[in-house]
């Protein structure tokens, strides 16, 4: 695992360079969630509201809204898909999305449509983690987990 000004950065894991990470799992679905650099951003979060499992979703659309005391946003999904597990603990704890990150605070896993298509707009590897540091370099972000 990489670390950039104390973010953790998994090279194993798929990008949007943005916020979200997707993790394919070996049953042709993908975990989703959000990066270090951005529950870092987003302040400790107070509220989390993820689609039901069944909705179908279109690239892009948000799987999940997260609210903190400065900042509320949606978690898109990089491919169109159906939610077919959610993350039920961070509707009553999504604080703890502020201290494990891409561990058990997964937000939702989601079978795509497509499942050759699904990582196109995706970046992985070395790639992702130089650009991924460039995001962090410029918001200037500073990584620090909550605790409980």
């Amino acid at each position: 695992m990489s670390e950039f000004q104390g973010c953790q950065l998994p090279e194993d894991l798929h990008y949007d360079l943005d916020y979200v990470w997707a993790r394919p799992e070996e049953d042709g679905t993908f975990t989703i969630g959000v990066t270090d650099p951005a529950q870092t951003m987003s302040g400790r979060l107070q509220k989390a509201r993820i689609k039901k499992v069944g909705t179908h979703l279109e690239a892009g659309r948000h799987v999940a809204t997260l609210e903190s005391g400065k900042w509320a946003g949606g978690v898109p999904v990089p491919f169109a898909g159906t939610v077919i597990a959610r993350n039920d603990t961070l509707l009553e704890n999504p604080h703890f999305i502020n201290i494990d990150p891409y561990g058990d605070a997964w937000i939702a896993r989601v079978q795509p449509d497509d499942p050759a298509t699904a990582l196109e707009r995706l970046h992985t590897g070395p790639d992702a983690v130089a650009a991924l540091q460039a995001w962090i370099k410029r918001y200037d972000v500073q990584c620090m987990r909550c605790s409980d």
